[in-house]
């Protein structure tokens, strides 16, 4: 599987497009806006995109989800139901930031914990991860040792809880008891900034390293 990355809206949040090498079809992970340069880079590649993926319902990972989607004919899948209220407020988020104009849908499909997407060959095992939306979600590739985690964990950091419903304790079960178990050695790549590894943060990270107190 190959993952490109590129960065979306002012928030330069990290849209993936992860590819499966031995079938060129690909999915779009968390397309916040600017689709131009995602339907740019896709024909660079020139793969196929199966469908869209979202971690969580904020307007710089799903402002760009249906516009992309009707472009490609494809079904949105993700995130978790509990980030419906988010999703239908995209009219209100994009004014409030000076987006483009973004307008609510309904996904496809939800997702739940214990499901798994697939695409081309690859498949994506799904992780209900609440904290920092209360419907976000993790897809793992166990076969390649990636994650894409949105605003879950980041390099040196983890996710805001301020936003509506959010939950600080949540947040750090979710990270501890779902991402850690995964293994030291899996490769994440998060809704901003740069990748890194579980093992890193469980060293480093000075907010959800280990001995850190919750």
């Amino acid at each position: 599987m190959k993952v490109t990355l590129v960065p979306v809206t002012p928030f330069q949040q990290n849209c993936s497009i992860a590819v499966c090498e031995s079938t060129r079809r690909a999915v779009v992970v968390d397309p916040g806006g600017d689709i131009e340069r995602i339907i740019g880079e896709v024909e660079r590649q020139g793969v196929t995109v199966e469908k869209i993926l979202l971690t969580h319902g904020h307007l710089d990972h799903c402002g760009g989800a249906q516009a992309l989607a009707d472009y490609y004919g494809v079904k949105i899948e993700g995130p978790h139901r509990d980030d419906a209220f988010w999703i239908d407020q995209l009219a209100e988020q994009s004014k409030r930031f000076g987006f483009a104009a973004a307008q609510p849908f309904t996904p496809a499909r939800w997702l739940a914990e214990g499901e798994s997407v697939e695409f081309g060959g690859e498949a994506l095992e799904v992780y209900h991860c609440p904290g920092h939306t209360p419907g976000h979600v993790v897809f793992f590739s166990r076969a390649h040792r990636l994650a894409f985690v949105g605003d879950v964990l980041f390099a040196g950091s983890i996710g805001r809880t301020d936003f509506p419903r959010g939950n600080h304790a949540d947040l750090i079960r979710a990270i501890r008891e779902k991402l850690w178990p995964l293994g030291d050695d899996v490769t994440f790549v998060p809704g901003h900034g740069p990748t890194s590894t579980f093992g890193a943060e469980r060293r480093t990270n000075p907010y959800v390293g280990d001995g850190v107190s919750a």
